[in-house]
């Protein structure tokens, strides 16, 4: 029988999870076994799952789990350098030369385990079969416009929360946008067809922003790209990887430009094909805001686990892309666990 095992997150402010107790449900009945930790943060309740007939397990426990558990979470494992024996089920940011992927690699070829990747699960056609995308954009078009609204005040932004739905953000940041006047700011997307560039243009829309919408056809004759520096608000929705290219060289501090906040909503600055070059970190829920330049200032805003801020219907959003996944786990040797182990066996060969 194959065992899943959901592990709780260890990582502040990460309440999604990647299947829901009806999830976990359709999963028992198909013959799993699935066995959920507890959490102080998930959103969704513990009783829910205990109620779908999973075994229930103490938080973090997962380190203890049978050899052959799979175990299950989003966001990167405790830092601690320990060896890795299962196979993990996860976002690992580890193939595209991150040190801290290089870092999780080596503890997997240390413990012999696996990383099957949340983020190279793809279909026969190399699309992505799960992703939080639409709600990445979403929120990262939301923080962007807090940058902008508190650059009006002539202040930084300040911290972020999570919010209990979609409707409680959008009065939130609305009432803020009044409170500074009837000016809005301008926005350029870049990605703006795929499903994190369809989530930042309809939080724009439902704020009143104009925008404009690029992809594929208008960045083919590689950056950078002036464009960029006429709007306030530059949203990054490019995944970034070989052949990307430059959206904001790091000229782009000094230059003439109405751009006074960048949202790289795709936020890989560790990566070596990054398409926005004046910033080096990511950016945090208490602090989601770097000055990259003062006069004329420029903030950028990168935060990893944005949809985090939505954590209801996100969770449930990527739980029913990846549900119908999570049923041929009993097969890893085909299909898009196949491709996934393909890959990481790539990256440690």
């Amino acid at each position: 029988m194959t065992h899943i095992w959901v592990r709780s997150e260890s990582r502040a402010h990460e309440e999604r999870v990647g299947v829901t107790p009806q999830g976990a449900a359709r999963l028992i009945a198909a013959g799993y076994q699935v066995t959920v930790e507890q959490s102080g943060q998930r959103i969704l309740p513990i009783a829910d799952y205990a109620a779908a007939g999973c075994v229930i397990a103490p938080e973090f426990s997962w380190t203890d789990a049978p050899d052959d558990a799979i175990i299950f979470g989003l966001k990167e494992l405790p830092d601690d350098g320990t060896p890795l024996r299962h196979r993990h089920i996860m976002f690992g940011h580890a193939y595209k030369g991150q040190p801290a992927g290089q870092i999780l690699l080596q503890r997997f070829k240390a413990g012999g385990g696996r990383l099957l990747d949340l983020e190279y699960l793809i279909d026969a056609d190399g699309r992505r079969v799960a992703a939080f995308g639409y709600w990445a954009g979403y929120a990262g078009a939301a923080v962007a416009l807090m940058c902008w609204i508190t650059q009006q005040k002539g202040g930084q932004a300040g911290a972020v929360t999570a919010y209990p739905s979609a409707n409680h953000m959008l009065m939130a940041l609305q009432q803020d946008l009044v409170a500074v006047g009837t000016a809005r700011p301008t926005a350029l997307i870049i990605g703006a067809l795929g499903r994190v560039g369809t989530g930042a243009a309809d939080l724009c829309q439902a704020m009143g922003v104009a925008t404009v919408k690029w992809d594929m056809a208008e960045t083919a004759s590689g950056g950078p790209f002036a464009q960029v520096l006429q709007h306030e608000i530059f949203l990054n929705c490019i995944l970034a990887r070989p052949g990307t290219p430059v959206f904001v060289p790091a000229s782009a501090k000094l230059a003439a430009r109405d751009l006074t906040v960048i949202g790289d909503i795709a936020c890989d600055p560790d990566s070596d094909f990054s398409p926005i070059k004046v910033y080096d970190r990511t950016t945090t829920w208490d602090a989601p805001a770097l000055r990259v330049h003062d006069a004329p200032v420029l903030d950028v805003t990168a935060i990893d686990n944005l949809p985090s801020m939505l954590p209801a219907e996100s969770s449930q959003d990527f739980a029913d892309q990846l549900l119908p996944h999570l049923l041929t786990l009993d097969n890893l040797d085909q299909g898009v666990w196949a491709r996934a182990q393909a890959t990481f066996d790539r990256a440690v060969g």
